[in-house]
């Protein structure tokens, strides 16, 4: 890991928290702890942190709030630490932005391997972002403007989340391929994703919801055994 890098311990344990900020600082990263969540929001949207280690509950606001709002102003990469196990949180903290979760108790070497996939991400995205003003990718009547973030069915506007849009765009950008579940998660979620692979399968039910169903129209097939492909 990249030494200097910022690290925002959002946690209202404090034994916790000091924990975390001891082996960080002993990887080179710099810390910083808050243990209230109203005064966490405020702090993460100046701007001034690499990474932000998010506690669920927090006092006077709770994390999947503070990670919804962030999302609306910034795309600091956002890990949840939390104590619940079930795949529909994790499913929403993901899904309101968060780029990855951690459930407790977590050993240190996957929450740094985590780190570490969306430290690499936020740089990858940096860097596609420059490249790609203007892109526009399409798959039969759909259109997605890359740069806006933008998908239109026709002359329909269609709204996804932040990692459905991903998933398509990556189903489209590889159309006519079938992508298995791992290749969908490693390029999707990261390389060093170790969460549930069955979110796959979540979201390509999303996906299908706001476009197959809502259109009438056969855009993600199941290769059984294997995994999706999109057709034109």
């Amino acid at each position: 890991m990249e030494e200097g890098k910022k690290i925002f311990i959002v946690e209202d344990e404090r034994r916790i928290a000091r924990f975390l900020q001891m082996e960080l600082e002993h990887e080179g990263f710099e810390t910083e702890i808050e243990d209230n969540g109203r005064r966490a929001y405020e702090r993460i949207i100046q701007g001034d942190f690499d990474l932000v280690l998010l506690d669920i509950m927090l006092p006077e606001m709770d994390g999947l709030t503070i990670c919804k709002k962030v999302r609306e102003l910034s795309d600091i990469p956002i890990i949840m630490l939390t104590a619940r196990d079930e795949i529909d949180d994790k499913v929403q903290g993901l899904d309101i932005g968060a780029d990855d979760y951690v459930t407790k108790p977590f050993a240190i070497p996957e929450l740094f391997a985590r780190m570490r996939a969306a430290l690499r991400k936020q740089v990858k995205n940096e860097l596609e972002t420059d490249a790609s003003v203007g892109e526009v990718l399409r798959l039969k009547n759909i259109t997605m403007n890359i740069d806006r973030h933008e998908v239109m069915v026709g002359d329909v506007n269609v709204e996804l989340t932040k990692k459905e849009f991903d998933l398509l765009a990556y189903l489209i950008r590889n159309k006519r391929s079938v992508l298995t579940r791992d290749q969908i998660l490693s390029q999707v979620w990261g390389y060093d994703y170790m969460g549930d692979t069955n979110v796959v399968d979540v979201y390509i039910r999303y996906l299908r919801a706001k476009l197959d169903d809502k259109f009438n129209e056969k855009y993600i097939h199941t290769m059984r055994g294997v995994g999706y492909v999109v057709k034109d």
